[in-house]
């Protein structure tokens, strides 16, 4: 028993031994005996006599081949996987749940902060007390129970298990805060960055509105100028010699 517990606390454990009990042979004799038992329970029939005539009826009640009942897990709300309990619904389990002393309110929507306030002063008080039995001279006549500073500690360590557990209550709102201030910074940063975008195109229109000032600035004669088309004619007849070629590049 004690190596089944250690192997399912493995990190990486091997399959639960009773896999091997789900056979094709094994699965029939739980149908059959579904069948002949009918409505009664099968944890209370005799499942050798209603086999009677099958071959190699297993010792073990075939029972423990049935599915899980979900109806139980709901109503016990927890479930087991590799030794360990998991609740169906998923949630932070308070200090009074876990078997602490729980020194604030349990519901969430009344105000903490006076009872928190009142337990950073109990434990300032009592680490003043601490200190006191600390510097105290030792008791002259044996006491039977625990010293005055033992007392404080453990007092102070509830104090601070308070402290913790009511600061870990408040994870999913500081969770939604982290997430919130994000989601601003990247606004801004995406309003930072197309208000660049926009001054950069401001630039650029500038840039092109002063480029065409100054081609609309340009002397007239210089746009409105054009050179002639220059005319080739062959020397004479319709066939056109090298020299003719020439001579028309020249003119161009």
């Amino acid at each position: 028993m004690e190596e089944e517990e250690a192997e399912l606390r493995n990190p990486f454990p091997s399959p639960p031994s009773h896999y091997t009990k789900y056979t094709t042979h094994n699965l029939y004799l739980l149908e059959l005996l579904r069948e002949r038992a009918g409505s009664v329970d099968l944890s209370t029939v005799n499942q050798y006599e209603l086999l009677s005539g099958q071959m190699d009826v297993p010792e073990w009640p075939l029972v423990q081949l049935e599915k899980p009942r979900v109806d139980w897990i709901v109503e016990d709300g927890h479930y087991t996987v590799f030794g360990e309990n998991w609740p169906i619904k998923e949630g932070i389990p308070s200090l009074a749940e876990l078997g602490g002393h729980q020194l604030y309110p349990a519901d969430p929507s009344v105000d903490r902060r006076p009872a928190l306030r009142s337990i950073l002063r109990s434990m300032l008080v009592t680490y003043s007390h601490l200190l006191d039995a600390l510097l105290a001279p030792p008791p002259t006549a044996p006491s039977t129970g625990p010293p005055e500073w033992e007392q404080q500690t453990e007092w102070i360590n509830v104090l601070a298990q308070n402290v913790m557990a009511a600061a870990n209550d408040l994870r999913p709102v500081q969770a939604r805060g982290n997430l919130e201030l994000m989601m601003r910074r990247q606004l801004e940063l995406r309003k930072e960055e197309t208000k660049a975008i926009h001054a950069k195109c401001d630039t650029l229109e500038a840039k092109l509105a002063d480029m065409r000032a100054e081609i609309q600035r340009l002397p007239h004669a210089s746009r409105g100028s054009s050179r002639k088309p220059v005319m080739f004619q062959a020397g004479g007849g319709d066939k056109i010699s090298n020299e003719d070629v020439l001579r028309w590049a020249e003119e161009i």
